[in-house]
């Protein structure tokens, strides 16, 4: 192979090289994977193997990017590679197209084998168990029908069996709430009635009135779900208003499903079509961790519900079915989401699995790149819950060697051990031992202020503030809040004198603030909780700093001051809703433009520093009758060669006519016209010229002689 061959062969297009620079700053750019399927479907199935691999790795629950992956294998023929892909994503991903796609592959590849006949009817049977509640699956329902139909039976006892088979699949579709289930309704008659017309009648009237049931919620389930894009892909919530929408559209349906439209008393069945409607969901909604919680937890409620009533066993197959609901969403998308490992170890912990929530707890921790410290207090609430303070002084002492962790695992050590084990001194040694650890966190240092004042111990209390605030561990711009707190301890268990000198020393680390503005240091010492000396205009006056607030900024002067009126004095909330008006001008908000951020705007678009601004109604009608942009294949026009053309070219000149005058255009004109003024004045008084000029009336002038005879 020459270099040029192996110059175009690894050639790679300039827009591939971008859509892979938005992809590593944004993993979940549709558009940007967009250009690279494209790119994929046109190469080889080697080369474009590595694309299709990332692509669902990267949205694993997306059936149209699972179907372009295997349809790509098929028509390669690698159908070992095909098969392995059907066991990695059937079960998880429940899209009709997908399924569709399975059933084809069924058909097409194992026509030649003497068992097709069976491994099709079960390959049918598979689909309509996971995808039979689907509303576009009436073509599924359709194509076993046919399948069954078109199988040779020889022999009445085969022929019986067939009759059976079609007759089952026929009941089972007819009551199944779908898109077309009036004709699958009279397909069912006609083949009742080419049977048998004396028992036709009976076995249609036993299941028509299931049928109209069934009728009736398809109506309403095409009408509840129009709107819903199954094919979009999931991707963290963004916030944009179009998937919002999808969520508020997928919770309408789900909450449909709930207040079981079929009116059945199967709780079995209604419980299976509220999951089947969670499943849908998943697909697009995956990176929500609220509809996978909700989901599991419809789960318990149902385990429990069927418990009550009796039912073990299907209790016990919700609950599991829950259990791997949580385990699914841990080990595919939601990896690294601390809130569903938190419920599912909580719901491990309920069904009395402690060592199962102990696995889950240490799974989280061990991920890398997460901060644990959440992770270990809640662990070590588990521990205590479940196996007393012992357990969780372990768990303690694991979190203190993971360098990760911060200083609120032993604020929460210390206060379990004195709160449960009512043991002080336990609690004091943690809360010193991690006093030298974190003796530069503000927070640290008020929380076991907190506890010593909780305790009533004043003087223990009084040398930690000393020890603080003298230590020179904890720097002077950070330190505004725990002489505050000082401040507040003195004024509340100590003298006059102590409050004075405690003033005195913060007046001191903090010279540049206070600065000329020794009274602040008044309005600190008076205040109480929300309760302020002063007024907030007063406040702000003095530019008071409320550091109770972490590092609140030093409160501006108004711009302006409200006008004094009568009402001001006749109505004192006219005052205090003078004060609370904006310190700041705020935007004309009738002048702004939707916020639609977008990195990429599309082509044609008028992107704006606030996002894309949106297109005139009229225009974007247009746009909606337009095919979309990838059926237009050139020619492209460069735009800036174009313009460099048309600057270039020569246009002729034109010679302009002299304006004219009265509307004459010319010297000749303008003489016959003077020439004709001079002959109507010198004929002004002659009347024969006017009489020449009549027009002389025809011989046999109808009109006339009609008169005339009027007259007579």
């Amino acid at each position: 192979m020459s270099q040029q061959d192996l110059d175009i062969e690894n050639y790679v297009p300039e827009k591939v090289k971008k859509a892979e620079k938005r992809i590593e700053t944004h993993p979940y750019d549709t558009e940007a994977w967009s250009v690279l399927i494209r790119e994929a479907q046109i190469q080889s199935i080697d080369k474009a193997r590595k694309v299709y691999e990332r692509l669902v790795a990267q949205f694993p629950n997306a059936g149209r990017y699972w179907k372009i992956y295997i349809e790509a294998e098929m028509k390669s023929r690698a159908f070992e590679r095909v098969e392995k892909l059907f066991q990695r994503c059937l079960m998880k991903v429940l899209n009709i197209d997908l399924w569709k796609c399975y059933l084809s592959y069924v058909k097409e590849t194992k026509g030649s084998l003497p068992s097709y006949r069976e491994k099709m009817a079960q390959a049918y049977d598979f689909a309509l168990d996971k995808m039979g509640m689907d509303i576009m699956s009436y073509q599924i329902w359709a194509d076993y029908i046919q399948f069954l139909k078109g199988v040779e039976a020889v022999g009445s006892y085969a022929e019986n069996q067939r009759i059976t088979a079609v007759r089952r699949v026929y009941q089972r579709g007819c009551v199944n709430p779908m898109i077309n289930i009036e004709q699958l309704w009279r397909e069912y008659n006609n083949y009742e009635n080419g049977i048998n017309p004396l028992i036709a009648k009976k076995m249609i009237d036993d299941r028509s009135r299931d049928y109209m049931n069934a009728r009736r919620v398809a109506k309403e389930y095409e009408a509840v779900t129009r709107g819903l894009n199954r094919n979009m892909p999931s991707v963290p919530p963004t916030g944009i208003p179009d998937e919002v929408k999808q969520v508020d559209l997928w919770k309408k349906y789900i909450a449909w499903e709930k207040s079981n439209p079929l009116r059945t008393e199967d709780q079995t069945l209604i419980t299976k079509r509220v999951m089947f409607a969670f499943e849908q969901c998943l697909l697009c909604l995956g990176h929500h961790p609220d509809i996978w919680y909700e989901a599991a937890q419809y789960l318990e409620q149902s385990s429990k519900l069927m418990s009550e009533k009796g039912d073990v066993n299907n209790a016990k197959v919700f609950s599991d079915e829950a259990a791997s609901i949580y385990e699914r969403a841990i080990t595919t998308i939601m990896k690294k989401n601390m809130l569903l490992y938190f419920a599912y170890a909580d719901f491990e912990e309920s069904r009395m699995k402690f060592q199962k929530s102990h696995s889950i707890y240490q799974k989280l921790a061990a991920i890398e790149d997460i901060d644990p410290t959440l992770v270990y207090v809640q662990y070590m609430k588990f521990a205590r819950r479940a196996e007393g303070i012992k357990s969780a002084r372990t768990v303690f002492k694991k979190a203190r060697e993971d360098s990760r962790t911060k200083y609120h695992v032993f604020i929460m050590a210390a206060l379990m051990e004195y709160y449960c084990s009512k043991d002080k001194s336990v609690a004091f040694k943690i809360f010193e031992l991690g006093l030298k650890k974190y003796g530069d966190i503000p927070d640290y240092i008020l929380c076991y202020v907190d506890y010593l004042s909780h305790l009533n111990e004043d003087n223990n209390t009084r040398v930690l503030f000393e020890r603080v605030l003298t230590s020179g561990n904890l720097p002077p711009e950070k330190s505004g809040e725990i002489w505050l707190k000082f401040q507040d301890f003195e004024s509340t268990c100590g003298d006059l004198a102590s409050i004075l000198k405690v003033e005195k020393r913060r007046q001191q680390v903090f010279k540049e603030e206070f600065e000329e503005r020794e009274a602040t240091l008044l309005v600190d010492r008076y205040r109480y909780l929300d309760l302020y000396p002063c007024s907030p205009s007063e406040l702000k006056a003095l530019s008071y700093r409320d550091l109770s607030k972490k590092y609140a900024p030093i409160v501006p002067l108004p711009a302006t001051t409200a006008p004094i009126t009568s009402t001001t004095t006749e109505n004192p909330k006219t005052e205090e809703e003078s004060e609370q008006k904006a310190e700041y001008p705020k935007p004309d908000l009738s002048q702004m433009i939707p916020f639609k951020p977008r990195q990429f705007p599309p082509v044609g678009a008028h992107p704006v520093p606030g996002g894309v601004f949106p297109l005139p109604p009229a225009a974007s009608q247009i746009l909606t009758l337009l095919p979309p942009p990838i059926c237009f294949q050139g020619p492209f026009v460069k735009v800036d060669d174009l313009i460099q053309r048309l600057g270039e070219c020569q246009i002729p000149e034109v010679t302009i006519e002299e304006p004219t005058e009265n509307g004459l255009n010319n010297e000749k004109d303008i003489a016959m016209e003077t020439e004709g003024q001079k002959r109507k004045r010198d004929g002004a008084g002659d009347d024969s010229d006017e009489d020449d000029n009549i027009i002389q009336a025809p011989i046999h002038d109808i009109y006339r002689s009609r008169q005339q005879k009027r007259v007579k």
